[in-house]
């Protein structure tokens, strides 16, 4: 494994299916791999070895963001793009003779190209000054290299690719003139119409488009056109592969990487499958998604936090893309499980998959996979991670193929700083690191005092004219040090884009009620600004936005934002080695210097470590150690991981015996790695006490009786067939725990809280409901502030000072522990903590400003947010516990109006705008206020428009508002058309149906 700077990406890629539309992407060829002698290695790859396969790409500019990616043309759904595309079309067709003879022969032979069956790998760009072809790909194309000068805009803003493809289309329609073609397209006007669009019917169903197409061309010998968006989707499949005209780097680049894009889409679309997802990553790729969606005819939805549907609608018309969390991401597949489903999951993209190895949310995605792998023999899984070390585990847990390439489109130069001189990480040299210069810039020792890591000296070689992120190991050192350098910063740097910086501050008090961090209202001047959990969303997305476009151009930032934000820099400087008290990991260290490299912008990245000389050693020593390997987190805090997927399995009638339980259990991630993790106890040792725990907590219960000896004796259970038989079925409350998916350690409270809340609710206020939804996790965690909470109470009116009674906190108490007064008597403390949490959500309800109730209650701004949203989607999970429940009957409706309340937590005016992915709150209001009141408007709404009334947005933020406005509404319009299709329609068990039927046998 190569140490040198180069980013290590790992993809592990899907189970073999027999599913021919849905092959995988074919790597996009190198100049080193582009020679004859590599056929013998395609055919390998053709054959379906598993063997792993590594290529070794040289290094171009970094591709890590939509803007670079694409340019100024997001996606296909621009008109603009489109528009110059359709222009150079006509160049080449506009002649009645072009007209006749189009074809579809070039676009099938640059999609057969394109397309390899049972090649299990998928495209990584790499790149070279030009692409070259070697002489089989020459010989099967026909064409030359033929360079096309930029000599008229549109040839020149148009992918290079196009315009060979249109060069091609004329060429052969040239070759491919004779009479009779003449006399038969003479005598057929019908096929005449060259620029007429496909209906949305013929993209969703195109095996059957290609079928009757063949079919017209063997009737009649006219061959027809196809229209502009299935070149888009078919041809630039396969022009990756073909020769392309020189253009610069940046554009080629460009282009390679659309031409993926479009190839995984056409063949998803193709796939027989009718839903697409989950997809795991951020649901802000949904806003960068829904602009494809509304152009090649899918639905994009969004499920996290408490949006989202159980099951999902079942479209009979389109297929859907799910953009999911991974807790969202598993309730998702249990109730396509649960409704027999699943086998309509297409495909399954799992981005970060290292996230598998952390934590409970590493338990849930194992869990997630694991159901899918046993329930579906048709869905695919693609993994994606740039930090995997035992990629061999996970290849036997997915029964999967990996391709593997050590590469940076961008090059990325590491470099470790002690003292004032500068080192550069070199594998090579004997101490892991060379000499590479001495810092240039004078100190005075008050400054040096002030700025002992020389962060001035190494930010100011980079700003403003390009960007940097500094690494802190803690949220207050992230503000210290924001502060710091601006105080030491000149003076010019506050001349800078002055003007975009004050817009920038008018924005973030517009969406703050009129405040704004003194820290920020400091350092943005400057060009300045720290990025932590302690912002709001709706200030961290302005932020970032006025980041990447260069407004700001150095954040302070903790290790979160290496991982899920598209925030690249020039210059990454890790602050410490340190991520608050503990030492660095590998994983975190490279995932950290990823950052560094922006494509289309700069040619190199750097990262630079600040050590002392103590830790040098241990530094070293990390550099040159492997990354981290991934383990099953199924077996943590007693089982419990293991327990909440057996609950699952026999809730879900996966498997409800002994045999095929364990016999699940055994292809699980931990079943791969039972010898490694397991010391003392058995894999199925662990899976027996599993299930008597859960059948003690009245979760399951038995079918059959066997005697705890018997049942923990290997011998008797393998050796008995009818031990195998040995069944269970999970009882109202486990069916209630596991469909609201609540955590094992809570459901019996959570149910005791219910169930005591039936004896005296208090319906005067929302504070009862919200009490009964406050996390129970976060309250384990809180520490409240008591003279606060005394004073908070004290706030409160008869009846909601009643709900403290009820839950079993007295007055007295908190009076006590504010004056610091012994506590004789015992109180629990998670009852107390949690009430004090809903005080804060209480509070923030009624007065919907997070400033004043930060203030209130000295908590960061971002931790009230974060608590609200999971409030929000813990208030979503009792909703579905009660569903199951009857005797919870009257919180139905309750809890339904709550979570709505929750999630949104303002004006009921702006609640339609915020169910657009990336409108928040500040722009949510801003766009109520210049008229756009409802989902329809924004979707009729103009992008240009929207940029010149709506203050600091961007042409690409405006385009994805519109586009994921439209989605939905076209999401909503479908759901009610179907609806009226299914009133309508004729049941299948109509009487007279039935009757005819009978006679008929």
């Amino acid at each position: 494994m190569d140490e040198g700077g180069s980013r290590i990406r790992r993809r592990v890629l899907v189970r073999k299916r027999n599913r021919p539309s849905l092959e995988n992407v074919v790597a996009t060829p190198t100049a080193a791999e582009l020679k004859p002698s590599d056929e013998g290695e395609d055919e390998e790859m053709v054959a379906g070895s598993r063997r792993r396969k590594t290529v070794d790409v040289q290094p171009v500019e970094n591709i890590d963001s939509e803007e670079d990616m694409f340019g100024d043309h997001d996606s296909f759904a621009e008109n603009s793009f489109l528009a110059q595309v359709d222009d150079l079309e006509q160049k080449y067709l506009q002649l009645p003779e072009h007209r006749k003879h189009a074809t579809d022969h070039a676009t099938e032979d640059l999609c057969s190209e394109s397309i390899t069956p049972n090649t299990l790998s998928i495209a990584t760009v790499g790149g070279c000054t030009e692409l070259k072809i070697d002489e089989h790909t020459k010989n099967q194309s026909g064409h030359e290299d033929v360079p096309i000068e930029p000599e008229a805009d549109i040839l020149y803003s148009v992918p290079s690719s196009q315009v060979l493809f249109f060069k091609n289309l004329h060429s052969s329609s040239d070759d491919l003139v004779d009479p009779s073609t003449e006399e038969r397209n003479g005598n057929s006007s019908s096929h005449e119409t060259v620029n007429q669009e496909l209906p949305i019917n013929s993209i969703e169903q195109p095996q059957q488009t290609d079928k009757s197409s063949s079919k017209v061309r063997t009737s009649s010998g006219v061959n027809r056109r196809k229209s502009l968006k299935d070149h888009l989707k078919s041809a630039m499949t396969g022009n990756a592969k073909a020769q392309t005209p020189i253009f610069s780097r940046t554009k080629q680049l460009k282009e390679t990487l659309l031409s993926e894009e479009i190839n995984v889409a056409k063949k998803t679309i193709e796939s027989s499958s009718d839903d697409i997802g989950p997809f795991y990553s951020l649901p802000s790729k949904i806003s960068g998604l829904s602009s494809f969606g509304i152009e090649l005819g899918f639905f994009v939805e969004e499920y996290a936090g408490s949006k989202g549907k159980f099951p999902p609608i079942k479209r009979r018309e389109k297929k859907s893309l799910y953009i999911a969390t991974i807790e969202k991401g598993h309730s998702l597949v249990n109730s396509l499980i649960e409704t027999g489903r699943i086998s309509s999951l297409g495909l399954v993209v799992v981005d970060e998959l290292h996230m598998i190895g952390e934590g409970s949310r590493g338990a849930i995605l194992e869990m997630t996979l694991a159901k899918i792998l046993y329930t579906s023999k048709t869905t695919q899984i693609i993994g994606m991670s740039a930090t995997l070390n035992n990629v061999e585990d996970l290849q036997e847990f997915l029964q999967a193929e990996y391709y593997t390439s050590q590469f940076r489109p961008v090059e990325l130069k590491e470099y470790l700083k002690i003292n004032n001189a500068i080192y550069e990480v070199d594998s090579k040299a004997e101490n892991g690191m060379t000499f590479s210069r001495l810092l240039n810039y004078k100190y005075s020792d008050s400054l040096r005092k002030m700025d002992p890591d020389h962060l001035v000296a190494l930010v100011t070689e980079v700003i403003p004219n390009y960007s940097c992120l500094v690494f802190c190991p803690t949220k207050k050192n992230c503000e210290n040090v924001a502060e710091m350098i601006c105080k030491l910063l000149s003076k010019e740097y506050l001349k800078y884009k002055e003007k975009e910086k004050l817009e920038v501050i008018k924005n973030l008090k517009n969406i703050s009620g009129g405040n704004l961090c003194p820290v920020l209202k400091h350092t943005i001047p400057f060009g300045v600004a720290y990025h932590h959990s302690g912002l709001t969303s709706d200030e961290r997305k302005l932020l970032e936005e006025a980041y990447s476009t260069g407004v700001l151009c150095l954040f302070t930032c903790t290790s979160t934002l290496a991982a899920g934000v598209n925030l690249p820099a020039r210059r990454v400087i890790l602050r410490a080695p340190y991520v608050a008290k503990e030492f660095l990991k590998r994983n975190q260290y490279k995932q950290m210097i990823g950052r560094a490299g922006r494509a289309g912008i700069d040619s190199i990245g750097e990262s630079i470590l600040i050590l002392q000389e103590k830790d040098k050693q241990q530094v070293l020593e990390l550099i040159s150690r492997p990354l981290e390997n991934c383990y099953s987190h199924l077996v943590q805090e007693f089982t419990k991981g293991i327990q909440t997927l057996l609950l699952s399995l026999i809730g879900l009638k996966i498997a409800t015996n002994l045999g095929d339980i364990y016999h699940f259990m055994s292809g699980t991630f931990f079943g791969v790695q039972q010898k490694i993790l397991l010391k003392e106890k058995s894999l199925w040792e662990i899976t027996v006490e599993s299930l008597r725990y859960l059948t003690e907590k009245g979760l399951l219960q038995k079918d059959t009786i066997l005697t705890e000896k018997r049942l923990l004796r290997k011998d008797t259970i393998y050796g008995s067939e009818e031990a195998f038989q040995y069944s269970f079925h999970i009882t109202k409350l486990g069916r209630a725990s596991f469909k609201g998916t609540i955590d094992l350690a809570y459901c019996d409270i959570l149910y005791r809280d219910l169930k005591k809340g039936l004896e005296g609710l208090v319906l005067e206020s929302l504070l009862h409901l919200i009490y009964l939804t406050t996390p129970y996790d976060m309250a384990s965690q809180c520490d409240p502030n008591w003279m606060i909470y005394f004073q908070q109470f004290n706030h409160l009116s008869p009846a909601e000072q009643n709900v403290a009674a009820v839950v079993g906190v007295s007055e007295n108490f908190i009076g006590k522990k504010a004056s610091g007064q012994a506590i004789r008597k015992k109180v629990d403390k998670n009852i107390v903590n949690r009430l004090y949490l809903s005080f804060v959500l209480y509070t923030l309800l009624k007065e919907t400003n997070i400033w004043s109730v930060s203030e209130k209650f000295n908590m960061p701004r971002g931790y009230i947010q974060s608590l609200l949203s999971g409030a929000a989607a813990f208030s979503s999970c009792v909703l579905h516990f009660c569903e199951e429940l009857e005797e919870f009957w009257v919180y139905r409706a309750l809890f339904v109006e709550l979570t709505k309340k929750l999630t949104y937590c303002v004006k009921a005016e702006l609640i339609p705008l915020m169910e657009v992915t990336g409108v928040l709150e500040g722009r949510a209001r801003q766009l109520y206020n210049a008229g756009y009141k409802s989902l329809t408007h924004l979707a009729n709404a103009n992008p240009e428009v929207l940029i010149r009334t709506i203050d600091h947005l961007s042409r690409r933020q405006a385009k994805q508002i519109v586009s994921s406005a439209k989605m939905l509404l076209h999401e909503k319009a479908e759901a009610l058309q179907e609806e009226v299709e299914e009133l309508l329609r004729l049941p299948s068990d109509f009487p007279g149906i039935v009757a005819s039927s009978v006679e008929k046998v």
